[in-house]
C-alpha cells in the first residue's frame, strides 16, 4: 500500500525524506494524501491515486506516521461502508494494510486534480458547513477531467471512476 504525501503531510508525519514510487499494483492500494485547513482546522483528504475517490478525515489525530494509517484505514473504511463500497475496501484495500509505504506525488495531473478537490472541500467545509465525511459524498460528485474513461468523454466523477474499477476487478475474479 502507497500513501503519496504532499510536503507539508509529510513534515507534520515525520516521515523522512520520499522516493518517487511507481504506481502500486493493486490501484486500489495507492492513495494521494494532502493537508489542508478549513475554519482554523486541520484536515487530510484522501484520494485513490487512479480514481480520485476521496474522502475526508480530521488532520488533528494524526501526529506521526503510525497514527495516520490507523487513522486513514479506519476513515476509508467507515467511509467505504457508508457508500455501498463496503465490499471493495474488505477485498482491494484492507489486505495491503501490512506493506505500507510513503511516497511523493505520482504526477501533476493527480496534484492539480486534488487542489481541485480541496478547493471544493474548504467551500463546502466553511460555506454551507459540511462536517468532513458528508464532504467525502459531495467531493465524488464532483467532475474531472483526469479520470474521464475516454478523452473524448471529457470528464467524469471519481465516484464513476471508482466503481469502474470495481467492475473491472469483479470481471477478472
Amino acid at each position: 500500500m502507497i500513501f503519496r504525501l504532499t510536503h507539508k503531510l509529510n513534515q507534520k508525519l515525520k516521515t523522512g525524506s520520499l522516493d518517487h514510487q511507481a504506481l502500486d499494483q493493486n490501484p486500489f492500494a495507492d492513495w494521494s494524501c494532502r493537508l489542508f485547513s478549513a475554519d482554523r482546522r486541520q484536515y487530510i483528504l484522501l484520494s485513490n491515486t487512479c480514481s480520485l475517490y476521496s474522502c475526508v478525515m480530521p488532520g488533528k489525530g494524526a501526529p506521526d506516521a503510525e497514527t495516520f494509517v490507523e487513522n486513514a484505514l479506519d476513515c476509508l473504511r467507515d467511509f467505504t461502508a457508508d457508500d455501498a463500497h463496503q465490499w471493495a475496501f474488505r477485498n482491494f484495500i484492507d489486505p495491503d494494510r501490512e506493506t505500507v509505504h510513503f511516497s511523493k506525488a505520482l504526477n501533476r495531473s493527480v496534484t492539480t486534480s486534488m487542489n481541485q478537490l480541496v478547493e471544493c472541500a474548504q467551500d463546502l467545509m466553511i460555506d454551507n458547513r459540511l462536517p468532513p465525511h458528508e464532504v467525502g459524498y459531495r467531493l465524488n460528485d464532483h467532475l474531472l477531467s483526469c479520470i474521464a474513461a475516454t478523452k473524448s468523454d471529457g470528464y467524469a466523477t471519481p465516484r464513476d471512476a471508482f466503481q469502474r474499477m470495481v467492475d473491472a476487478k469483479q470481471a477478472d475474479q
